[in-house]
C-alpha cells in the first residue's frame, strides 16, 4: 500500500525536524519538505500530495485555487489559530482545513509571565541595568496579588491561565461566549463591559473572527481603568493598534505586553536585523519602555512543538483515510 504523502511548508529543521522525522515514521507517512511558505512558485512541490502542512503563511483564494488544481484534500496549520486561511475559498474548492492542538501550559504561563513583568516594569529595569543605571526613580512596581485580572476567553488556554493564577490570590474576572463550571471555582463571570471597567490587567485568550476584530478599541479603552495593563497572547487583530498607541502615549494604558500584533505575517520567525521594519507600528511599540513585544512565541516549548507536529500529521492521516478528524475546523 502506498504511503500517504504530505507536503510540509515552513519546515524548521532546527526544532521541528526531529519531531517530523520521528512522527512521520511512526505514522508511516512520506514527507515532502519546503523550508519556506507556500507561494505560486513553490506550490508545485505539493504535486502528488494529498495534504499540506503550514504555519502562519496566508492562504488566499488564488493559492487555494492552485491547491485545488493540484488535488490537495486538506490544509493543516500547525497553529491553534487559522485566521490566515481563507475559509470561504476553502469551502468553494472543497478543501478541508484543520488546526493544531498542544499543551496549554506554554501559552498560559507565558501570559502570566508577561503580566508580572509588566506590573513590575521589568523591561525598563532591564534596559537601565544594561547601561549600569541602578537608580530607583520611575521603577516602582505594583503589588501583583492586589491587582484584579480580567481574562477574556475561557477556552482551554484561558482556563489554564485562570487555574494557574489562582495560586497568586488575585481577584479574577472572566468573560466568554461559553462559561465553564471549572472556571467558576476560581473566577467570577461578568459581562465584557464590566470586566473592562473593573480589571487592572486584561489578558486576551480568544480566537479572532469578524465578531471580535478590534474588540479592544478607542471606545473600550476609554472605559478601562487608568494605568490598565493589557496582555495579548492570542491574535493581533483583537486590538486596534492605532487606538493602543494613542492610549499608551496619553498614559491611559500603563503597560502593554504583546506576543502578537496586527500585520505580523512575513515578519515573525525571520531574521530581519539588517532590514528596516515594514511594520511601522511594531517599530514604535518596541521603542516604548512600558511595552513588551515578543515575536509570537508564547507557544514555543519542547512539548508544544512536538504536539503541533503530531496533530498536523495525524490530522492529515485521518482526512486521507476518510475518518473522523477532531482537528478539522470547516
Amino acid at each position: 500500500m502506498q504511503k500517504p504523502k504530505i507536503c510540509v511548508f515552513n519546515y524548521r529543521d532546527f526544532d521541528e525536524g526531529a519531531y517530523f522525522e520521528k512522527i512521520s515514521k511512526e505514522l508511516n507517512i512520506e514527507l515532502v519538505i519546503c523550508p519556506t511558505g507556500p507561494t505560486k512558485d513553490s506550490m508545485g512541490l505539493a504535486k502528488d500530495c494529498q495534504c499540506i502542512s503550514i504555519i502562519t503563511t496566508p492562504i488566499d483564494a488564488e493559492l487555494m485555487e492552485q491547491l485545488h488544481l493540484l488535488g490537495i484534500k486538506m490544509i493543516s496549520t500547525r497553529t491553534i489559530g487559522f485566521d490566515h486561511i481563507d475559509l470561504a475559498a476553502a469551502k468553494k474548492y472543497d478543501i478541508a482545513v484543520s488546526n493544531a492542538t498542544y499543551s496549554t501550559n506554554g501559552v498560559a504561563d507565558y501570559a502570566i509571565m508577561l503580566m508580572m513583568m509588566s506590573a513590575r516594569k521589568m523591561k525598563h529595569i532591564m534596559q537601565r541595568a544594561n547601561i549600569q543605571d541602578f537608580s530607583l526613580r520611575g521603577l516602582q512596581g505594583r503589588e501583583f496579588a492586589a491587582l484584579t485580572i480580567g481574562i477574556i476567553g475561557t477556552g482551554k488556554i484561558g482556563q489554564t491561565v485562570i487555574r494557574h493564577l489562582s495560586g497568586f490570590g488575585n481577584p479574577i474576572l472572566a468573560c466568554s461566549l461559553y462559561e465553564s463550571e471549572d472556571v467558576k471555582q476560581y473566577a467570577q463571570y461578568v459581562s465584557l463591559s464590566e470586566l473592562i471597567q473593573r480589571s487592572d490587567i486584561i489578558s486576551l485568550h480568544t480566537p479572532l473572527d469578524e465578531s471580535n476584530y478590534h474588540m479592544i478599541n478607542s471606545k473600550s479603552i476609554t472605559a478601562m481603568k487608568d494605568q490598565v495593563i493589557l496582555v495579548n497572547t492570542a491574535r493581533g487583530g483583537l486590538i486596534d493598534t492605532a487606538a493602543l498607541l494613542d492610549a499608551l502615549e496619553s498614559g491611559k494604558i500603563g503597560a502593554a505586553a504583546l506576543d502578537v500584533i496586527e500585520d505580523e505575517f512575513s515578519l515573525y520567525y525571520n531574521d530581519l536585523k539588517s532590514q528596516v521594519l515594514s511594520n511601522r507600528n511594531l517599530a514604535i511599540l518596541r521603542s516604548y519602555p512600558n511595552v513588551i513585544v515578543t515575536p509570537h512565541m508564547a507557544f514555543y516549548t519542547d512539548q508544544d512543538v512536538h504536539d503541533m507536529v503530531y496533530s498536523s500529521l495525524k490530522s492529515c492521516l485521518l482526512e486521507i483515510a476518510g475518518e473522523k478528524n477532531p482537528w478539522r475546523v470547516n
